[in-house]
């Protein structure tokens, strides 16, 4: 899977580093006429051929709050979905958690369809597709409000808001799927990437029975490459695979999953719950806000400074002490790197629609990102 690195996080960059062409790159957008019917890319064609991926193949979108990123998977020829391309969020709001009630501005979580009939080439935020939100878990649950969209436009009440190119090019792959004759598609919307290390790490949040339910469902997708069959029983989600042989793999990927996780929480990792005055968005926008780039109508931008404060509910026992001598070991082979290792260059900016290429300049990558970050890069 794509990630955009450490480098996107703590980062101090210059406006020099985002210069007019990667704003004009990031905020421009196709000409309004026919926005709706505006091709995919030639760039992600591209890619989906260096992927074996069929041009009218299904879709998948999974998202991702914490790490204000949203995904989309298209299926392969051999009929296993991949990863083709990630896009930053650029808004989104509420805290990590259900949507449960109309105006409480929380960006829904869970397991969605979005059928033809969600798709709004006439959106006010440029173009959009209704989540369909509440869905049945939603339903069971008495949660209220409509139209939780994926939209363009920055600004969000209980949306995941991109730039009009990033709707602009993920409305057209939805676009063609469905019009090639994928009945809906799959959202999978999470609270952060449902790794052991996060469900250790959440255990003692009031959601975290909800969120083990969402890592069920994510298991399955993770171990087969085929989406996941939803059903609500007992206001409850439940997952299965297509086919016994693939339910065998999912549940064995889950039990090892749910084993790794009970080990870290035995070692006495310490638990977290994330905090944020209205939602956030991903840290490349954050950087260009600071330097001074236009993004357009975001909304509440003074609660983007309070965003993604991780408390600490339960510290973390202390290592055994062989453990403590390792990091030790560990710390001074990193200050004898530091002091061989050259300056830093300065930042270059790449293309951030490449669902692949790193934001910052190669010469950087071999210097550990802790060095960097005492350094002030």
């Amino acid at each position: 899977m794509q990630s955009w690195g450490p480098a996107l996080f703590g980062a101090r960059i210059s406006s020099a580093a985002f210069g007019a062409g990667l704003v004009a790159c990031i905020l421009a957008a196709p000409a309004m006429a026919g926005k709706a019917e505006a091709p995919v890319p030639s760039a992600t064609l591209t890619l989906m051929a260096q992927k074996n991926m069929p041009p009218n193949a299904p879709i998948l979108v999974r998202s991702y709050k914490k790490e204000s990123v949203l995904e989309v998977w298209k299926q392969t020829r051999e009929g296993r979905y991949a990863l083709l391309k990630s896009f930053p969020i650029c808004r989104w709001s509420g805290q990590l958690g259900p949507k449960r009630r109309q105006g409480d501005r929380q960006t829904p979580e869970g397991f969605y369809a979005v059928t033809p009939r969600q798709m709004n080439p006439n959106s006010a935020y440029y173009l959009s597709f209704d989540t369909g939100y509440p869905n049945a878990y939603d339903r069971a649950h008495g949660a209220s409000g409509s139209a939780l969209m994926v939209h363009g436009i920055c600004s969000s009440a209980g949306c995941y808001a991109m730039t009009n190119q990033q709707i602009g090019e993920i409305y057209a792959l939805a676009r063609d799927a469905l019009g090639s004759g994928q009945s809906a598609f799959q959202m999978q919307a999470y609270p952060f990437r449902m790794s052991a290390e996060n469900m250790a790490k959440y255990r003692a949040d009031a959601n975290i029975d909800f969120w083990r339910q969402l890592k069920e469902g994510s298991d399955v997708f993770e171990a087969t490459g085929d989406e996941p069959r939803v059903n609500v029983i007992g206001a409850r989600y439940a997952f299965n695979a297509r086919t016994p042989e693939l339910e065998q793999i999912a549940r064995a990927h889950h039990a090892q999953e749910e084993a790794h996780a009970a080990a870290l929480v035995k070692e006495g990792g310490a638990t977290i719950r994330t905090t944020y005055a209205d939602g956030g968005q991903h840290a490349i926008f954050m950087a260009m806000m600071k330097a001074g780039a236009n993004l357009g109508d975001v909304s509440r931008p003074e609660a983007l400074a309070y965003a993604g404060r991780d408390v600490i509910v339960t510290p973390a026992l202390p290592p055994p002490k062989h453990i403590v001598m390792k990091a030790a070991a560990v710390t001074v082979a990193a200050i004898a790197q530091e002091e061989q290792a050259p300056e830093p260059q300065p930042l270059k900016a790449h293309s951030l629609m490449s669902g692949a290429e790193p934001i910052l300049d190669a010469a950087l990558s071999p210097r550990p990102w802790s060095i960097l970050a005492r350094r002030g890069v």
